[in-house]
């Protein structure tokens, strides 16, 4: 686990200066008198040891569930502000798509402040503004800027002017996917008029990235760089047990479950369901980051708090929406296809897009792993020279180790991996069209390293060295399951019911959620003698007694905790290598080794999609 403080080890049985024994030490030690003593280590030393841990054991106990506490009170009063968007920045917005003729619920903000600084004598005239878009994929918005050091903090630090897309708690009634592309594209022609003869720089965090690449890719066309983050566009690739995300639709047996949901909900899907889901893909950080806030409460708390304030903030999608979305793209695959129909006799066609995009993935990212943020590529385009006659310029930065969230919350990132992104775009614009891979030298792994101590190159590089292996008749299985799934549940069972759905049962599924009840209770308007943990809380953190850092029960304690993530990690890999072997027989193996073949996007002809299952 992060941040142990281990102790340095003893050398030919000898503890080292200022240690106390480890427990359990059955090595024997001298003293100047050469004379043994008890194998065991001196008894007063290790009754200090352990009354010191214990109470600082005590302590950290107190202050953890407060901590927990202070959690269900910022959910609730985030709850009763409305959920305003966890910007670190001070902000005017410019357009609310509510009030369009085709309302959404998005709206288009501007930074206009950090803190005391007023940007407008700090922003660079020369430079695009950048417009960044965060993921609706259960959470709200703000994690692209819900601290300094952020994807908008390191724009406005660039001097680009930064204008951010929000979006509200509730869908407006009826809200497709259609209208939110509508929305979208309005707010970047406003960017584009408020700054002429410099096209945006287009910011996609996740599913904000495909919602990006659609307008790229549709009829009109943007132009400007895309950058996308951790943004999944090939949806049926990924790795035997390590991306299991994608096989889930099925055991589900598609869209219909999730149709169901939102049937149950009066129309809206709640978000809380797509976060769980998320929490279940890898329970052992889970257990890291609660053990991590219990082992390091002095130091954590305040960032857990921060954390979750985002984490704990669940939106909602329409109906219309969500069933889009899970059956264009993470049971259709449409995309990559050419299949996703955005109006009437308009498909869109990745084949479309001018703009640069710059592609950023990681390789410890196990919802948008290298496979489906890449993937989609050859299948798009037969080889580089088709790429470069399509005269496209797509360049890809892939980091070995930080996790989805990391991509767009890591400081360290923030201030490498997108400063150099940013810093680069003049040069990525300027490359002939081709595929690229950005690599980064940083000699001195400093993050915050000036421009000239770290080097950015661009690799040619040959689309099929990205031919990931895949196998895509299993999911064809899948999807055909799922249409027929969703065409029963539609014709016989939705009708039922919605009849049977009213306000309030929806208000009460909502409240009893487990995401949401697991943390409201311990607030202490639930539970009033929270108020005494808060009591004894205040009172320890003016007089703390943490223990140090080489005590040996603290050391034995990390190690535990580090002996259980790893057993919780193992039982993990053994369920999903469990469920990919069930897939594997039930629909005919999605694994199996094999080339990519490339394939033109479909065309409206070539199979068109079902009408409610477009956008």
């Amino acid at each position: 686990m992060n941040g142990h403080a281990m102790r340095a080890k003893p050398v030919d049985g000898l503890a080292a200066p200022g240690q106390s024994r480890p427990i359990g030490a059955g090595t024997r030690e001298r003293t100047n008198d050469s004379l043994p003593v008890a194998v065991f280590g001196d008894p007063g030393t290790f009754a200090r040891d352990l009354l010191a841990y214990g109470r600082d054991a005590s302590e950290r106990w107190i202050l953890f569930w407060d901590t927990l506490r202070q959690r269900a009170d910022n959910m609730l009063a985030h709850e009763r502000a409305g959920k305003p968007p966890l910007l670190d920045f001070d902000y005017e917005v410019l357009l609310d798509a509510r009030q369009f003729e085709r309302p959404a619920n998005y709206a288009l903000l501007r930074v206009t402040r950090v803190g005391d600084t007023c940007l407008e004598d700090c922003l660079d005239p020369a430079k695009p503004p950048v417009v960044i878009l965060d993921p609706r994929a259960g959470h709200g918005p703000g994690i692209g800027g819900f601290k300094q050091e952020s994807e908008v903090g390191v724009a406005l630090h660039q001097g680009h002017p930064v204008y951010f897309v929000t979006f509200y708690p509730e869908p407006a009634a009826g809200q497709t996917l259609a209208d939110v592309l509508h929305a979208l594209r309005r707010f970047v022609e406003v960017v584009s008029h408020r700054h002429p003869g410099r096209a945006p720089v287009l910011y996609g965090n996740c599913q904000a990235g495909w919602a990006v690449t659609l307008l790229a890719a549709d009829c009109a066309g943007l132009t400007g760089p895309t950058v996308l983050n951790g943004t999944p566009l090939s949806y049926w690739a990924g790795e035997t047990g390590i991306n299991p995300m994608r096989i889930a639709a099925g055991f589900e047996g598609g869209a219909w479950l999730t149709h169901f949901l939102a049937d149950l909900g009066d129309g809206r899907f709640d978000g809380a369901f797509l976060v769980q889901n998320f929490e279940g893909l890898k329970p052992e950080a889970v257990w890291e980051k609660y053990a991590n806030l219990y082992a390091h409460v002095d130091t954590e708390r305040e960032r857990f708090l921060a954390f979750e304030r985002w984490w704990g903030g669940y939106y909602f999608l329409s109906r219309e929406e969500i069933l889009a979305i899970v059956e264009n793209f993470f049971v259709g695959n449409r995309l990559e296809q050419g299949r996703v129909q955005i109006c009437e006799g308009c498909h869109a066609d990745l084949r479309r897009i001018r703009n640069p995009l710059v592609i950023f993935a990681s390789y410890g990212d196990n919802i948008t792993p290298p496979h489906q943020a890449l993937g989609w590529i050859p299948v798009v385009y037969r080889d580089t020279d088709d790429l470069k006659a399509a005269g496209q310029r797509i360049v890809y930065l892939v980091n070995r180790h930080v996790g989805h969230l990391g991509i767009f919350v890591s400081a360290k990132v923030a201030r490498l991996e997108h400063r150099a992104i940013l810093e680069s775009l003049p040069r990525i614009e300027a490359l002939p069209p081709g595929l690229y891979e950005m690599t980064i030298d940083n000699p001195s792994g400093d993050p915050d390293c000036r421009e000239g101590e770290y080097t950015v190159s661009f690799e040619a590089r040959e689309i099929s060295a990205i031919r990931f292996p895949r196998q895509d008749d299993a999911f064809e299985r899948v999807r055909d399951l799922s249409e027929r799934n969703e065409a029963f549940y539609s014709t016989f069972i939705s009708p039922w019911v919605r009849a049977l759905t009213t306000p309030c049962s929806a208000a009460t599924l909502e409240a009893l959620h487990p995401m949401r009840t697991s943390r409201l209770l311990l607030s202490e308007g639930f539970l009033p003698w929270m108020r005494g943990v808060h009591w004894l809380a205040e009172r320890i953190g003016a007089d703390r007694h943490p223990a140090a850092p080489d005590n040996p029960f603290k050391v034995e304690e990390e190690q535990t905790i580090s002996r259980i993530t790893a057993a919780i990690e193992q039982r993990r890999r053994l369920r999903d290598a469990a469920w990919e072997r069930v897939f594997d027989g039930l629909y005919g193996g999605p694994n199996a080794a094999g080339p990519v073949v490339p394939a033109s996007p479909a065309t409206a002809s070539d199979a068109p999609p079902r009408d409610r299952g477009s956008i």
